[in-house]
């Protein structure tokens, strides 16, 4: 993502909204496996920039919801197939079942990092 002047954990939280507009900052931080802390640094610097917005929420005034900003959107459509072409070279040479192996140990370790960060 260093072409596109974003960090890896940017991209992630960008690629996230994308599939999921208008959750809150905590329910980001769950999907996206980052610490209050610096969810709300990667927020601030991608508001910075202009590729999020917060809306406040009907439901709860306190909370705000995420979306991205038109810039966001276009900045996805062109960065997504950058991200998607690192991540064939990344597994290139691997069969459909280690890649099946990969991802359920890779799930597996999320769990558990997710089960001891709520202790």
């Amino acid at each position: 993502m260093r072409e596109f002047d974003l960090t890896p954990e940017q991209f992630s939280v960008l690629f996230c909204l994308s599939k999921q507009e208008g959750i809150n900052q905590k329910e980001l931080a769950l999907r996206t496996t980052k610490d209050q802390p610096a969810i709300t640094r990667i927020l601030d610097a991608l508001a910075k920039i202009g590729f999020i917005e917060k809306k406040v929420s009907d439901a709860d005034r306190r909370a705000y919801l995420l979306m991205l900003s038109r810039k966001g959107r276009e900045w996805i459509e062109l960065a997504s197939p950058v991200e998607a072409k690192a991540i064939a070279e990344a597994v290139d040479g691997l069969s459909v079942e280690e890649l099946q192996s990969l991802r359920r140990i890779l799930l597996k370790i999320a769990d558990n990092v997710n089960r001891q960060t709520k202790e």
